[in-house]
């Protein structure tokens, strides 16, 4: 591979979308990213906690023929992870960017080879907020679906956010919508780049139960140590 090749490049609403590879020579691989922006959406190099992300989600859902929501697709991995676990009957991907779920339907990502091949998932273009806000919903192709688990990575933190829009996701009232989503011991879980955030604890303690912040560390080849990501889990 060249050092560095755009795949695809993109201006929307956001800011300009860029899908490139590139060889890292401190960490020795290819990777692949994606760009919106100034800001790094996601990272080939740094998908551990993205991939538990999902595996945390469904392993706390009690029952079979689980119908979960994913919001934000990035590479695909946590759509992957949730897809693990055999009693998922359905995965929705909402995804506000129409270029990243097409990168996927072309298979220019390779996560989408898969997610696109699998029939009991769906990549559907919205705004994962507006869908939970009242009048709203999650996939417009089931009015009024309940959830077993409400999966979420988009934002960098519950307190840093891609766009000043997604702030009402992450208060009181905001969780409760989320909660209401939800089949009765339902699960919540939300992707966090910071270290546990005890003020958002306690405001998810306010509106679910079992409410945890789990952290998760990774290799970190460009700092020589160990990071760490965290994913909160709660249950309604």
């Amino acid at each position: 591979m060249a050092r560095f090749r755009e795949i695809d490049f993109r201006p929307t609403p956001m800011g300009d979308l860029v899908l490139r590879e590139r060889w890292d020579p401190t960490a020795q691989q290819d990777l692949l990213e994606i760009k919106l922006g100034d800001e790094f959406l996601m990272s080939s190099l740094f998908t551990v906690a993205e991939i538990a992300l999902g595996h945390l989600a469904t392993a706390e859902c009690e029952g079979a023929e689980l119908d979960v929501v994913v919001g934000g697709l990035g590479l695909g991995c946590t759509a992957l992870a949730v897809l693990d676990d055999p009693r998922v009957r359905s995965l929705v991907v909402v995804d506000a960017l129409p270029e990243v779920i097409e990168w996927h339907r072309e298979h220019l990502i390779p996560a989408g080879e898969t997610l696109t091949a699998d029939p009991r998932c769906r990549l559907v273009h919205g705004d994962f907020f507006a869908g939970l806000r009242d009048g709203g919903e999650l996939d417009p192709e089931s009015p009024g679906r309940l959830w077993a688990a409400v999966v979420v990575d988009i934002d960098h933190t519950p307190s840093h956010h891609l766009d000043p829009s997604h702030a009402d996701l992450y208060d009181a009232a905001g969780l409760a919508r989320v909660a209401a989503r939800l089949h009765p011991g339902g699960v919540f879980a939300l992707w966090s780049d910071d270290p546990p955030d005890e003020a958002f604890v306690q405001v998810l303690r306010g509106t679910f139960t079992d409410v945890r912040a789990d952290v998760v560390p990774f290799d970190n080849p460009l700092t020589g140590g160990v990071s760490a990501n965290t994913v909160y889990v709660a249950r309604a």
